[in-house]
């Protein structure tokens, strides 16, 4: 079986997903044919040597329909023989476009693939390929009180795992000043592709907020009360805001996999391995739980302890994603997303997870760390989990 070994994670900053967000004016399938390009560029690769390009992308309708993937690496200039798939395994999209990738080179279908992603939130809005669909009548059988959208399972985990208001904000400016001194501190630079807006600036991450306190947290009005909710959840206290749940993000991120034996013969550095997989399905009431069942199996798997762990990027959908998961591990909080998460870096849902990888891939690398696992939960009650080892 093959190696298979991370040569080259990039990303777009994280632009605003609304209407007047830095990369608002940007297509999709252009915003993701620049990370495409990027890889090749930074790689010295022709791009006739990638056998496949997999993209994660949640809302595929509209300017993300027609196989975005495809489309993308046809913007991107990449030789009419490069094929391409789109991945929608919700906000894991990406992430799993990475397992897909690395399960192809080991097992020897590949040797060089692009895993990708890539949301704009502002020019597609989430919910888009779903709206106006009826519930389908097996899924409201089994469910007849119904399923429930992400805010109030952010709500639900809250509850379980005795969290409120205070434990929320408090992680959630946690996040943002992390992100913002690693934004200081130049540690995001080497991931960053450049991006050139029509008025000639240059983007970077808007969506930290260096200055959030608890203080301003705490004065936003709960974000998913409504007297239906109220009236199926009466044990709930509503605290889950905008403050402390990720905003909606324009973005799109790419990561370079390939054998080990190939990245050696042509003189590229690997700089990770892939270590162990798994994905897994939880309670798609519940819904953000998966991480922890996905962690559980992704360590017995992998032999490995919490311990052994040097950083663990846990996507921060929501605040209490997070703070449930680091309960039930008794993790370390100084390694848990250690340079900001989703809340104060954004989640563009299908470019997360090769946005997570990236920032994994550069914290071992900066503070020499071995191990790294991601996890991300997702819409309907999944979750995917990856640990990397550093080389």
């Amino acid at each position: 079986m093959q190696t298979a070994v991370i040569v080259d994670v990039v990303r777009t900053p994280s632009g605003r997903g609304k209407p007047g967000g830095a990369l608002a004016g940007i297509h999709p399938v252009d915003l993701a044919a620049g990370v495409l390009a990027a890889v090749l560029d930074r790689s010295g690769l022709e791009s006739v040597q990638i056998d496949d390009v997999l993209m994660g992308c949640v809302s595929q309708v509209g300017e993300q329909g027609a196989n975005i993937g495809r489309q993308a690496v046809l913007a991107a200039g990449f030789d009419e023989t490069v094929p391409a798939a789109t991945i929608d395994r919700q906000c894991g999209s990406s992430q799993q476009a990475v397992h897909f990738a690395a399960q192809g080179v080991m097992a020897g279908a590949y040797d060089i693939v692009i895993a990708a992603g890539v949301e704009s939130m502002s020019r597609v809005p989430l919910g888009s390929s779903a709206a106006g669909a009826p519930p389908a009548p097996g899924v409201t059988r089994r469910y007849p009180a119904g399923l429930v959208n992400q805010g109030v399972s952010a709500e639900l985990i809250a509850h379980r795992w005795g969290l409120g208001r205070d434990d929320l904000d408090a992680y959630s400016a946690r996040s943002h000043r992390r992100a913002a001194a690693a934004q200081t501190d130049g540690l995001f630079d080497s991931q960053l592709v450049p991006v050139e807006v029509a008025d000639g600036r240059h983007v970077v991450d808007e969506t930290v907020r260096p200055s959030t306190t608890v203080a301003a947290l705490s004065t936003l009005p709960p974000a998913f009360r409504t007297p239906e909710a109220e009236a199926r959840f009466a044990q709930l206290t509503w605290n889950v805001t905008a403050g402390n749940s990720s905003p909606l993000t324009d973005a799109a991120s790419a990561a370079l996999i390939m054998s080990e034996s190939t990245a050696l013969r042509l003189g590229l550095r690997p700089r990770a391995r892939f270590h162990a997989f798994t994905v897994v399905g939880d309670d798609p009431v519940m819904m953000l739980t998966g991480p922890i069942p996905a962690t559980r199996r992704i360590l017995d798997r992998a032999g490995l302890s919490i311990d052994d762990l040097d950083a663990y990027e846990v996507n921060e959908a929501f605040a209490s994603v997070p703070l449930a998961w680091q309960h039930e591990f008794a993790a370390d909080p100084e390694r848990l997303n250690p340079w900001g998460g989703a809340i104060a870096l954004g989640h563009a849902v299908g470019a997360s997870g090769t946005r997570l990888l990236g920032t994994l891939l550069a914290h071992l690398e900066h503070t020499g760390g071995r191990y790294g696992l991601q996890t991300m939960c997702e819409g309907g009650g999944m979750a995917n989990a990856t640990i990397i080892e550093r080389l």
